[in-house]
């Protein structure tokens, strides 16, 4: 997966992910709400068979791309601890 900026400044940052499927982008939307700084944030698929999912993140003057950055690893940590979970029920 690779992440175009688009935008970004004070309160607001832009980006593509390219490679992307609706899955993670439902993901990350999600947990991104759960940040109190959040105001704003959703994602649009330009053309559904080719198109690249564009992120807009809108905060009240936080840094955008830290909570993106910290959003990501908690996915990352939790996803973890699922397959961990898993592989130790299905031995």
């Amino acid at each position: 997966m690779e992440i175009n900026v688009l935008e970004e400044k004070k309160g607001k940052f832009v980006f593509e992910l390219e490679g992307a499927s609706h899955t993670v982008c439902n993901i990350l939307k999600k947990e991104l709400w759960k940040d109190k700084h959040i105001k704003n944030v959703g994602y649009t698929i330009r053309h559904p068979l080719v198109g690249t999912p564009e992120f807009i993140v809108e905060t009240d003057n936080a840094d955008p791309k830290k909570i993106v950055t910290s959003t990501c690893q908690k996915i990352a940590k939790d996803i973890d601890k699922f397959a961990a979970d898993f592989k130790k029920e299905v031995k």
